[in-house]
């Protein structure tokens, strides 16, 4: 099962992690499970449900109560076929989303380490008295 960390949500969606948390405590059926040391843990469908009340509330200009409220419209009346093929390609995005991130990060990480046009005996403490002071 795909998760995502605060962290990864507000990069996805650009949405604070106050905002995260607030809206975690004023919608009722969004509730990320917390991680054994309590840090909070999305799901797909908590993305979704994120993704889909940021558009409501502010491209739409509801703002959270209604944004709230026309999404369990949404929710109730909507056709269970079709809702499951948006929350799979939503879940096929958002993995896709992550999986760059995850590239990305690792490229960014180790930048060409073999590469590296210095030497180690002078970047190394241990030898740096052995190779260049001729031992002092």
């Amino acid at each position: 099962m795909t998760t995502f960390t605060t962290g990864q949500v507000e990069a996805l969606l650009g949405l604070p992690a106050s905002t995260l948390r607030f809206w975690e405590k004023e919608v009722p059926f969004l509730a990320p499970r917390k991680d054994v040391f309590g840090r909070r843990v999305y799901s797909v469908s908590d993305l979704c449900i994120l993704s889909r009340l940021k558009y409501l509330a502010f491209r739409k200009g509801l703002g959270l109560k209604y944004a709230c409220k026309a999404l369990e419209m949404e929710l109730c009346s909507a056709d269970p076929s079709l809702r499951a093929q948006i929350m799979e390609l939503k879940s096929s995005l958002y993995a896709l989303a992550a999986e760059s991130a995850a590239i990305h990060n690792a490229l960014d990480s180790e930048p060409f380490a073999s590469m590296n046009p210095v030497s180690p005996s002078l970047t190394d403490p241990v030898n740096v008295g052995n190779s260049v002071n001729g031992g002092l």
